[in-house]
């Protein structure tokens, strides 16, 4: 979703070339993960080969009505900035041998309908805490910089 939902208008291309600025904060997390391996790692050229065989795959959620996941390794990212409409949506959509991971950190939220109560993470956690599939993390700090967690903390 555009900050503060300001639509960037028409873009010329295919599908793959109107999503991709939705796409790339996504990208970036796997450069990351990329640039922690030298070139002849075997780790970064299963990475490759694992993007290029489709093994990792990139998508937005925008396409997941009517779909069944199956035998998969689910990452939702920005959790919450989602409804708990769009997260009974995802959840609903596993199939057999499907685990879904929702990352998100509730001081992030940028979406101006969504607050720390309202967003779909925190509905999630909260209705299915106990349950025996569930389990849930709170990370003591944020990862990304010093700067990043002084914003989190007083802005």
């Amino acid at each position: 979703m555009p900050l503060s939902n300001k639509d960037i208008g028409y873009l010329p291309g295919d599908v793959t070339s109107k999503l991709n600025p939705y796409m790339e904060p996504l990208w970036d997390n796997l450069k990351f993960i990329k640039s922690q391996f030298s070139e002849k790692d075997k780790e970064l050229k299963a990475i490759n080969e694992m993007i290029e065989n489709e093994k990792i795959v990139i998508c937005p959620l925008a396409f997941i009505r009517g779909r069944s996941l199956s035998n998969m390794f689910f990452i939702v990212d920005e959790a919450q900035n989602l409804t708990p409409h769009e997260v009974k949506t995802i959840i609903t959509r596993a199939g057999e041998n499907t685990k879904i991971v929702f990352t998100g950190d509730i001081y992030q939220i940028d979406t101006p309908y969504l607050d720390a109560q309202s967003n779909g993470l925190s509905y999630l956690i909260d209705k299915v805490k106990g349950q025996p599939l569930y389990a849930h993390i709170t990370l003591q700090k944020g990862e990304r910089s010093e700067l990043a967690n002084l914003a989190n903390d007083l802005l």
